[in-house]
């Protein structure tokens, strides 16, 4: 009987879906030589070819379609095996990687992982940050559990929960705007704005609400971080907008005023899994803790 293991077939199965030996490490966060020899080993094990190269990189054999056909199931075997094992467990332990924006990283998983290090000393919780497009992937890939990113997203194999309206306010340098109770879009045609990047959701549906009224608008700057945003703005080179869980508390928007947007504008996070994904204990705890952030929201007002 042939001898082979799981690992060699999930590093197979995501070398044909990156279409390349060097994609698939570093998604594995391997080097390509370690990719190459479980590919190797695995070919070995079967007596067959299973990768062909192309001048667009690598493509499987027939054999390997095969093989494809059938790590789904292999995996999902797997998966239920060790779900029913863990139903037996009196400890909630394990690993569980968790993938999310990095302002949420900031500003809501602190809390959410001491509490789960308190009351599950044996459960260790792995964190990757990222855009929405490339935690979903992750997702996708089954490389991470579960993502908690910006809506919306899809994908025919994904299961898409809502759990947190975050709403969006505008912030600018402190005591430099006056009496002001809101800021529209018409007001920040009228202002030096400091925005996020372009590329993600949270831009986007910036983007969408600045252009309410017809009105262009021409950042200047564009920021891949919220933090490198407030600090722009705290020593007055403009105004921005961002997400309300970002200046909850006095430390998170010092130097900064803080007002509401009309008509206001919020977005939402959700948990991103796979429809397949078996939920043992150790995942059921840290999905209970994510839903009970919905219950913490304050104004940061």
């Amino acid at each position: 009987m042939a001898q082979f293991n799981l690992d060699q077939l999930v590093t197979y199965k995501l070398v044909i879906q990156r279409g390349s030996f060097t994609s698939a490490a570093t998604v594995l966060g391997i080097s390509q030589p370690a990719v190459s020899l479980q590919i190797r080993q695995l070919e070995q094990a079967l007596h067959v070819r299973l990768i062909e190269r192309t001048g667009r990189g690598v493509r499987p054999t027939a054999a390997g379609l095969a093989l494809l056909d059938h790590c789904d199931h292999i995996e999902n075997a797997v998966n239920a095996a060790l779900h029913a094992v863990a139903q037996h467990q009196q400890d909630i332990s394990g690993t569980v990687m968790l993938g999310t924006g990095a302002t949420a990283c900031i500003h809501l998983l602190p809390t959410l992982l001491c509490q789960l290090q308190k009351a599950y000393p044996r459960l260790s919780i792995g964190v990757r940050t990222g855009n929405t497009q490339h935690i979903v992937r992750a997702v996708e890939e089954n490389s991470i559990d579960l993502g908690l990113v910006t809506l919306p997203v899809s994908g025919r194999s994904l299961s898409v929960t809502p759990v947190i309206k975050d709403e969006f306010v505008a912030i600018a340098q402190a005591d430099s705007t006056g009496d002001i109770r809101a800021l529209t879009p018409k007001a920040f045609a009228e202002q030096s704005l400091i925005a996020f990047e372009t590329g993600s959701h949270t831009r986007q549906l910036i983007d969408d609400w600045l252009h309410a009224e017809g009105k262009a608008t021409n950042p200047i700057m564009a920021l891949g971080s919220i933090e490198a945003i407030k600090r722009m703005v705290s020593a007055g080179l403009g105004y921005s907008i961002v997400p309300s869980m970002s200046v909850m508390t006095p430390a998170d928007k010092a130097g900064l005023s803080v007002y509401p947007l009309e008509p206001r504008l919020h977005r939402t996070l959700g948990i991103v899994m796979r429809q397949d994904k078996v939920i043992n204990r150790s995942m059921a705890k840290v999905l209970e803790h994510i839903h009970t952030l919905a219950d913490s929201e304050v104004t940061p007002f």
